[in-house]
C-alpha cells in the first residue's frame, strides 16, 4: 500500500473515528441516565448485579445488612419497572446495542 493510498483514505478514517466517538459517548451518557434513576447505595448494588453477581451473594457481602439489600432490590425493581434482577441487568446492557439490534430480538 503506497503513501497515495493512506492518504486517500485518511480523511474517511478521521471522520469514522469521530463518528465512533460520539457513539461511545451517547452509551456512556444513556448509561449515566439509566443509573441516576437509582440511589447511590441502590446503584452499587446494581454494579454488582451486572457484574453477575446473585441476589443471595450481594446479601452476602460485609457491611450491608441483608434486609438493606432485600429492600434496594426492591426499590431497584421498582423504579425500573421490570419483575426480576435479571431483567432489569438486560435492560441495562441493552443499552448497548443498536437500535436495529433490538428489533430484532423483540420481534
Amino acid at each position: 500500500m503506497g503513501i497515495e493510498n493512506i492518504l486517500s483514505v485518511a480523511p474517511d478514517l478521521v471522520d469514522e473515528i469521530a463518528r465512533l466517538k460520539s457513539i461511545e459517548e451517547c452509551k456512556i451518557l444513556k448509561e449515566k441516565i439509566f443509573m441516576n434513576q437509582l440511589t447511590k447505595a441502590e446503584q452499587e448494588v446494581f454494579a454488582l448485579a451486572i457484574d453477575g453477581h446473585s441476589v443471595s451473594e450481594i446479601q452476602g457481602i460485609p457491611h450491608k445488612e441483608e434486609f438493606t439489600i432485600k429492600n434496594q432490590k426492591r426499590s431497584i425493581l421498582k423504579k425500573l419497572n421490570t419483575p426480576s434482577m435479571t431483567e432489569a441487568v438486560q435492560q441495562f446492557q441493552n443499552l448497548h446495542q443498536e437500535p436495529s439490534q433490538k428489533l430484532i430480538r423483540t420481534s
